[in-house]
């Protein structure tokens, strides 16, 4: 089965003038959607589209006439994720960010500095390294710290003195 691209019309100055706004298409009975559907595709909708579908494609199309289409960067980033050939970026904290964290009654503070996390006058190469010195356990150091999901670490957990 190939999935059917569904594009925004292009309408003309006037003939967007004279569509209704955005915020009535919720309140707009089923006859008046498939006239509006018909009036901006010039086809009538598919079959069977449900009330809810044919509001969302409504809403979709008129906020593309009155704001414009989506930049091709982003069709062309939705096209790779949607083609499974990229994943979303990964959160991490940049250079002069900080990591706070309570443990046993103490707050721990983690600078994040160009060469690596800052803890106690030691510069560790990942949070990993960080938490174990701080617990005397192995932790997940983005966990330890609360740190957003998927944040990576792009050190190697070796641990080396600051300078």
């Amino acid at each position: 089965m190939v999935a059917r691209q569904h594009r925004s019309p292009t309408l003309t100055h006037n003939e967007v003038e004279s569509l209704p706004p955005i915020s009535n298409v919720r309140s707009l009975p089923r006859e008046a959607l498939l006239a509006l559907w018909i009036e901006l595709h010039g086809t009538p909708p598919p079959a069977r589209l449900s009330q809810t579908f044919l509001r969302r494609f409504i809403a979709f199309d008129l906020q593309a006439c009155t704001k414009g289409p989506l930049p091709q960067s982003a069709k062309s980033q939705l096209a790779k994720l949607a083609a499974g050939k990229t994943s979303a970026a990964k959160p991490v904290l940049k250079s002069r960010g900080r990591y706070l964290r309570e443990w046993n009654g103490v707050t721990h503070v983690v600078d994040v500095t160009d060469q690596g996390h800052l803890y106690k006058g030691e510069t560790y190469q990942s949070l990993s390294a960080v938490a174990r010195a701080i617990t005397g356990a192995h932790w997940s150091g983005p966990r330890f710290f609360g740190a957003p999901r998927g944040t990576s670490e792009t050190h190697s957990p070796v641990r080396r003195r600051a300078k």
